[in-house]
């Protein structure tokens, strides 16, 4: 960077003094992800206001030889939202925080990418429709940053990734200028469909700064219940009994092994195990319809009936009140803030084919229970596609050195990766590759396929200014 006051004079006169951050004290949150495994530096962090100011933003870093770091909300998993270097601007999204339009007719909502997702669920919910996307951090992450991640959640089984919720997008590229592609259209057949290399992107090729989000009807009637299982091939042998029961009504199908469920029980106050013994894996289950009509909790009931005879669950539980509900659900959406709160840990994202999961679950726990014996391994995950994570934790004070943990980290990636890619497996299935991964994408996927994807970004971003570091092996952070 030529000259950095010079830059933060010019982004003060274009954001005002008050948006553009340059205190330590103030960065300190916004260099360092969620989770505490990285703790990075900047130059300043830029809070604009419309779309004009994220492209002139753009255009001033560019112009004095500056790197961006896009952030929404800050809970990744992987680092990606974490700059590293001193020439880096943090252009945080917060302000893009307005509902540009709702349309029941066709089930759209346009919508800026500072958006709470826990608001834009209510926002959808305000007009009788669902906006399906549902994870643990939804009361803080940003729809920017589910996009640019390509989010996951509880609810991919009926209604798909964040992918497949998007119609259209509106993205300032490296150079400045801005796509706008915000069709509300289902069908539009003219030519590449560009916006999906920004879905997944993470910041790398360009800024999300709006989109036009998939609405659905809202669920009329749903039932949940929680199992209790004795194996995973157990849990897997009842997805199939559920599917045959529920057809396309199933919307969430989640696992947790015991060792993760004790591990939320010890660390978050108020959840309690609602059975009276506990299990090897819990199997978290919930169907909905629109139809008010539909008496799912009777063929839940059913289901779990068959599965009791058959043994393939040795208990089971059926919430009879909203709260009941939640407090299953707590149980689920708690793993991330009781492994955070416990320990150390490090966590994969693996997803298989699901007549390779179990495969890929015993393998994992072989490899880390010879080489880790002293590590909690731990299972989580939403099992209906095929997304298994495992978590290997620690202690706080289990490593003197933070070398001494990214040594053990790159010992555990090599058992993992050789499970997952021997299960014709991706490493990443919902948290995406950000810092983290990198390095692994590069040994896992096809060369050809990595090979495009480098292309691309050169094509795009050549002075590799946006979100340095992350996803592509191709330079090093300073």
């Amino acid at each position: 960077m030529r000259d950095p006051q010079a830059l933060l004079t010019s982004l003060r006169t274009l954001l005002g003094e008050r948006h553009v951050v340059t205190q330590a004290t103030d960065l300190d949150p916004l260099t360092r992800d969620w989770r505490g495994r990285y703790q990075g530096t900047a130059l300043c962090a830029v809070y604009p206001s419309d779309t004009g100011q994220v492209a002139a933003t753009v255009l001033l870093v560019r112009e004095h030889g500056g790197k961006i770091v896009p952030q929404g909300g800050n809970t990744g998993m992987c680092g990606g939202a974490t700059p590293f270097s001193d020439e880096t601007v943090v252009l945080r999204l917060d302000r893009l925080n307005r509902v540009r339009q709702v349309s029941a007719l066709d089930n759209t909502m346009t919508v800026e990418a500072g958006c709470i997702l826990a608001d834009l669920q209510a926002r959808a919910q305000e007009v009788g429709r669902l906006f399906p996307l549902s994870l643990g951090a939804e009361g803080s992450c940003q729809i920017g940053g589910n996009i640019a991640t390509n989010a996951g959640g509880t609810a991919v089984l009926r209604y798909g990734p964040m992918r497949d919720m998007v119609l259209g997008l509106e993205v300032v590229l490296p150079d400045g200028s801005v796509m706008n592609d915000l069709k509300r259209l289902r069908k539009d057949n003219s030519g590449y469909a560009v916006r999906h290399l920004f879905i997944g992107a993470e910041g790398t090729l360009g800024i999300v700064t709006a989109a036009v989000l998939k609405l659905f009807p809202q669920p009329q009637t749903s039932a949940t219940a929680m199992a209790g299982a004795g194996h995973l091939d157990q849990a897997l042998e009842l997805l199939a009994s559920v599917r045959s029961h529920f057809g396309d009504r199933v919307g969430a199908y989640e696992v947790m092994s015991h060792s993760q469920m004790q591990l939320v029980l010890d660390h978050i106050p108020g959840c309690t195990l609602p059975f009276a013994e506990p299990h090897p894996w819990y199997v978290l289950i919930e169907a909905e319809d629109s139809f008010a009509t539909m008496d799912l909790a009777a063929i839940l009931e059913d289901c779990l009936a068959d599965a009791l005879e058959r043994g393939l669950v040795a208990d089971a539980v059926i919430p009879r009140s909203g709260a009941q509900r939640e407090a299953l659900w707590r149980l689920r959406h708690s793993v991330s803030e009781a492994n955070k709160t416990a320990g150390i840990s490090v966590s994969y994202d693996t997803v298989v084919p699901l007549d390779r999961l179990g495969d890929f679950a015993a393998e994992t726990e072989r490899g880390v229970r010879a080489a880790f014996p002293q590590a909690r391994l731990l299972f989580v995950g939403h099992v209906g596609d095929g997304n298994l994570h495992a978590v290997i934790h620690f202690d706080h004070d289990a490593f003197p050195s933070r070398a001494d943990f990214e040594a053990t980290a790159g010992r555990i990636n090599g058992i993992v990766d050789s499970a997952t890619l021997a299960c014709d497996g991706s490493i990443s299935a919902e948290h995406g590759i950000g810092f983290s991964n990198r390095k692994r994408l590069a040994h896992s996927i096809d060369p050809a396929r990595y090979r495009l994807m480098t292309q691309i970004k050169a094509l795009l971003d050549p002075d590799h200014m946006m979100n340095p570091g992350k996803v592509l092996v191709l330079e090093e952070p300073q």
